[in-house]
């Protein structure tokens, strides 16, 4: 008996998002009395061994270059393999798009309890109990997991890491590949920008920007802080940026440390795609935008006088570091 981690990965490269579920399978493990493994698809880049620093023990590896790629239905099929053969009741995955693919397909194969986007260790004091939010981050759900099989998904950022020394033991998991059932035709990837899932920091615009010929101060402010940038829907819409830049709860959802809103209003579809962030900056010039209510900062003026103040700043404190 043990908890399984699923790492995800893009490119051989470790999604910073894993590390968090790798910490919290360690404690669920620690809570549960057992300990935790992990399983990594596909070929990788990473001293997989460092994953002990997060408590995995040990760290099961199908370096298949048919998996460098997620495929939902081939992955689901050999992740419940490793859990069968390695006696796992207790699966984690970090709640993003690849476990968003993955977990219900894994659950429906375990016939596996699944509770996506939890934000807190179970409560073992009277069953399994997992703890979520509910109505795009209005309120809290506590789900209890009664089957023998449980599968949980971790929203990022959520749970704190607590780093140690330790070591895992690195191993191949000799599992049956099936041919994927999508094939992959192509791959067109947006460069030299920090991803929004992984990103700490956002700083984001909407229409108060009045064009997209306005928006260096928000690229300038990004790159001086080393964000990623975000979007407004009706910017989106109006194609004054990519769609892929969409935060809110029609396009992606984040939870960075910092999210910094310049001219945007707040409407509820864009702070449910954002109000999981630690800290909130809202610029905005006018008082009664309902941004300011969900805000942990605010300052009312007026972008144009006050970006190119808080840029100035930014850099000066950059230089004298």
């Amino acid at each position: 008996m043990s908890v399984f981690v699923f790492i995800d990965q893009a490119d051989g490269h470790i999604k910073k998002s894993s590390f968090e579920a790798a910490h919290y399978g360690a404690r669920v493990a620690a809570m549960m009395g057992t300990s935790a493994e992990a399983i990594l698809l596909g070929e990788t880049k990473e001293d997989l061994s460092a994953l002990g620093k997060y408590g995995i023990k040990k760290v099961h590896t199908v370096s298949d270059a048919a998996l460098n790629n997620m495929e939902a239905q081939q992955y689901a099929d050999i992740i419940a393999q490793a859990a069968e053969a390695l006696g796992a009741d207790t699966i984690i995955f970090s709640n993003n798009t690849s476990a968003k693919a993955i977990a219900p397909r894994l659950s429906v194969r375990l016939k596996a309890g699944l509770v996506s986007g939890a934000i807190a260790l179970p409560d073992t004091s009277n069953g399994f109990v997992v703890k979520k939010t509910v109505f795009s981050g209005k309120a809290f759900a506590h789900i209890r997991i009664d089957s023998p099989k449980k599968i949980i998904s971790l929203n990022p950022n959520s749970f704190s890491l607590e780093l140690s020394n330790g070591t895992a033991e690195v191993t191949a998991f000799a599992a049956s590949v099936k041919p994927a059932r999508v094939t992959l035709v192509s791959v067109e990837k947006v460069t030299g920008e920090v991803p929004l899932s992984e990103a700490d920091i956002v700083v984001s615009g909407g229409r108060g920007l009045k064009g997209p010929e306005n928006w260096g101060m928000i690229t300038d402010l990004a790159k001086l802080l080393g964000a990623a940038t975000a979007c407004s829907r009706p910017v989106a819409d109006i194609h004054w940026r990519p769609h892929h830049e969409h935060v809110g709860q029609t396009g992606l959802a984040i939870a960075p440390n910092l999210y910094i809103a310049v001219g945007i209003s707040g409407a509820i579809q864009h702070l449910a795609g954002v109000n999981r962030s630690k800290v909130i900056v809202v610029i905005n010039k006018d008082p009664e935008a309902p941004f300011f209510k969900a805000a942990d900062y605010g300052i009312v003026g007026d972008a144009f006088e006050v970006m190119p103040k808080i840029i100035e700043a930014v850099r000066k404190l950059k230089e004298t570091a």
